[in-house]
């Protein structure tokens, strides 16, 4: 068997040394300062080097985010999945919180009642919280598509929305709503999205706000 010749990389500079590569690897593509760190992320948190592409940004989106940020906003996850990834430690210190609804038994009773999904119902509960806030939506499209249904009646005004929503139904045509909404944005066009990649996006937010605190 052949021996597998491996990097020696102290566990401190691992992400350092992937960003160096994901950096060498971008080439001499052009991208917007406040832009890159979070096209970084997402590819390092994929490996998916298509989100130099297809991540679309509304102008001033990075700068909203991060001003939501500063200013103690509520970030509003569709998946406790993304929830999760969230580094709330540094949104914490920001005097921000992280939540999800969709655990919530009241969510769940009302979407069952109302035929509809819990992610969608979600967004509902979105609309009631005060303060900033900023959507991450990675998973589910109905998610998305009420949260632009709540915005052009004028019931939900969140300083940013991340729609990066994955898959094939209605994934596509939710987030072209998105772009025709006069709301600050970040979205990955086409199918390919994920929990993953929405809360990859609000850490490089995070990170950015903080002075790249990590706790």
């Amino acid at each position: 068997m052949k021996k597998v010749q491996l990097q020696r990389v102290a566990p401190a500079d691992i992400e350092a040394r992937s960003m160096e590569l994901i950096g060498l690897e971008l080439g001499e593509q052009s991208f917007p300062a406040d832009q890159l760190p979070v096209i970084k992320r997402v590819i390092h948190t994929t490996a998916d080097f298509d989100y130099a592409r297809n991540l679309v940004f509304s102008p001033g989106a990075v700068e909203r985010g991060i001003a939501a940020l500063k200013g103690g906003c509520t970030i509003v996850t569709d998946t406790q999945m993304a929830w999760s990834g969230v580094n709330k430690r540094v949104l914490e210190k920001l005097g921000g919180k992280a939540v999800c609804f969709m655990p919530d038994p009241e969510v769940a009773a009302q979407a069952k009642a109302r035929g509809e999904t819990r992610a969608a119902l979600s967004m509902e509960r979105a609309a009631q919280l005060p303060g900033p806030l900023i959507l991450a939506i990675g998973n589910a499209p109905t998610a998305l598509v009420r949260a632009c249904e709540l915005m052009e009646a004028g019931a939900l005004r969140p300083a940013l929305v991340i729609g990066v929503p994955v898959g094939f139904v209605n994934v596509v045509e939710s987030k072209q709503l998105l772009l025709e909404m006069e709301v600050p944005h970040i979205a990955a066009m086409g199918r390919k999205g994920g929990s993953n990649v929405a809360a990859a996006i609000c850490n490089a937010l995070l990170y950015q706000a903080s002075g790249n605190a990590r706790e």
